[in-house]
């Protein structure tokens, strides 16, 4: 009998969904300060595999499965993350405001569907804020031998930006916490925040804006540029999505994160309407489809992080096959527990193997 979808996961679906993700993050807030903690978790959760690693932008995953945007939304506990398996972590969204988001209730479980919906809209204490905390944090544990797994950090427009704004707005975010992600995600997809979306439609400027800022602080910080991918809504259209992957080949975009929430209600168990971005297994398939066409159209010109209905190592190997390097998960480790990402990589590996792949890069797009 396994322990937390036998108990722990029922007690913690008595609480509102958003105080059972404060009494985890606190829980895991707290172990960071405890080496030993960290040490004990790690050996029983992560999983190493040689087929499994991969070397991307000067970082190296040691597996492709990272935690999603919005856990770790004041990059906090990234450091913990990896003590649960994961090859990578993405803390975020962060907005150059401090913002407390939209009034709650603002998540919603929808447990016959393994899904989640939310419409949390970018809550975060702000670049400058964050930016101060990477600083204590550098005081605080810096010192040890071992190398970190990979770091993203996701940036969004804040709420009083006008649109006419963004870019400047984004820039300052990049340039607030350029030092600290070995990775920086451009956030123009959530649906919880007014008008946002219509920045994907239009992404040339950002990017171009958001291009020169990263040269500026590489040449000052005497460093090579960071990577940037653009995080993608699933509810564009066809043409959307190749203006999409056009603009983001144009403008020397690392790669793509495919997808985020979104605004479909297909085949739900709703009794009444619910606004926010829907997660989990219902986007499973709509956010493949959309991996292999983007695919399709960027090759091996743009790295893939496909995002969406993740729960085993089957859907992880599907995202792969369908183009994706790396993968994210949020919801799934909210259903699943802290073994899921032990499970899937496992998986992983034996998937690999029994097809005759040596590693993931082997499979990358074979599906397609």
């Amino acid at each position: 009998m396994k322990i937390y979808p036998s108990f722990i996961r029922p007690f913690l679906f008595t609480l509102e969904p958003e105080r059972a993700h404060k009494a985890v993050f606190e829980f895991l807030k707290l172990v960071q300060y405890f080496p030993i903690l960290k040490k004990v978790l790690k050996r029983r959760y992560f999983f190493e595999h040689p087929a499994l690693k991969q070397d991307f932008f000067g970082c190296h995953f040691k597996n492709p499965v990272g935690v999603a945007a919005g856990f770790d939304k004041n990059c906090e506990i990234f450091d913990v993350l990896p003590s649960l398996g994961f090859g990578f972590m993405e803390c975020g969204t962060v907005t150059a405001e401090d913002q407390s988001g939209n009034l709650g209730p603002r998540i919603f479980r929808l447990e016959k569907d393994k899904a989640l919906i939310n419409r949390l809209g970018f809550n975060n204490h702000g670049a400058s804020w964050v930016e101060k905390h990477f600083e204590r944090r550098s005081a605080l544990f810096n010192g040890g031998t071992e190398v970190s797994p990979p770091l993203g950090i996701n940036i969004g427009k804040s709420r009083v930006t006008e649109l006419d704004r963004a870019s400047e707005d984004y820039c300052f975010t990049f340039g607030k916490l350029f030092s600290y992600g070995d990775y920086f995600v451009v956030n123009v997809s959530s649906p919880n925040t007014p008008r946002l979306r219509e920045l994907e439609k239009n992404l040339t400027p950002l990017l171009k804006a958001l291009e020169k800022k990263n040269l500026e602080m590489a040449e000052k910080l005497k460093i090579r540029p960071k990577p940037l991918f653009v995080k993608i809504s699933p509810d564009l259209t066809a043409g959307e999505l190749e203006e999409v992957v056009a603009s983001c080949l144009k403008n020397q975009v690392t790669g793509i994160i495919a997808t985020n929430t979104t605004l479909g209600r297909d085949r739900l168990h709703l009794s009444a309407p619910l606004e926010g971005g829907l997660s989990g297994q219902p986007l499973r398939i709509k956010s493949t489809i959309i991996l292999k066409d983007i695919y399709k159209q960027a090759k091996d010109r743009l790295i893939l992080i496909g995002v969406g209905g993740i729960f085993s190592a089957q859907d992880v190997y599907d995202k792969i096959l369908s183009g994706a390097s790396l993968v994210q998960l949020y919801t799934g480790w909210v259903y699943g527990g802290p073994s899921t990402i032990l499970d899937i990589n496992k998986g992983l590996a034996a998937l690999l193997e029994k097809d005759g792949f040596k590693n993931v890069q082997e499979a990358v797009g074979k599906g397609v």
